[in-house]
């Protein structure tokens, strides 16, 4: 042999191309890449059923919360006590026992429960009707009818110039106990009833 060619290939020698494979090799092939896409879809759905309820969650934490709604307002501020007219009570002596008419009014707010009547001089017991407790709903007025007696003269006043009641009121919100200024026909009313009733004892 002479020239300085490249060498042939022999007959027979050449490689084989892709497309001629052996049938078994490729039909191995093809089941292993079937085989993977399934893997792959069945990886697929399982992390979107693990990601969905993380993603709900997160949707329903990250949601905006509604404001809290506020609180009521203390039972003293929602309710007011006017003085009406003077009464009598039936069946005592007027120099022994006498009393008033109120208004109660509960302006807003949940209903309100008066729990007890009172007033600070100790010469005095105090009685209400209705005897408490009582209710009163919002938006409502409820007149009261409150009846003092004197247990003992030299222990209340003379002139009652600046009088109040003690009214405990209690509703969704808290307990307390108010004092109510009645006014100055309150305080006229007080003061001839107590100068009636004690009027000739030695103070």
């Amino acid at each position: 042999m002479s020239g300085t060619g490249p060498v042939e290939p022999g007959e027979g020698t050449e490689a084989r191309h892709a497309e001629e494979v052996p049938g078994p090799l490729r039909a191995l092939t093809s089941r292993y890449r079937a085989r993977g896409r399934r893997h792959r879809r069945t990886a697929l759905v399982t992390v979107a059923a693990l990601c969905a309820p993380a993603a709900g969650g997160y949707l329903y934490a990250s949601r905006p919360q509604p404001r809290p709604a506020a609180p009521p307002s203390c039972p003293s501020q929602v309710v007011r006590l006017a003085c009406l007219t003077p009464v009598t009570p039936t069946g005592t002596a007027p120099t022994s026992a006498f009393g008033f008419t109120v208004a109660l009014t509960v302006r807003s707010g949940p209903p309100v429960t008066v729990t007890r009547v009172t007033q600070p001089d100790a010469g005095l017991s105090v009685a209400s009707s209705p005897c408490a407790p009582f209710r009163i709903k919002s938006h409502s007025t409820r007149k009261i009818t409150v009846t003092f007696r004197v247990t003992e003269c030299a222990k209340v006043p003379r002139n009652a110039g600046f009088p109040f009641l003690d009214v405990t009121l209690r509703n969704a919100r808290a307990i307390e106990t108010h004092s109510f200024i009645l006014g100055p026909r309150y305080a006229r009313h007080l003061s001839e009833a107590l100068q009636d009733a004690c009027g000739n004892v030695s103070p």
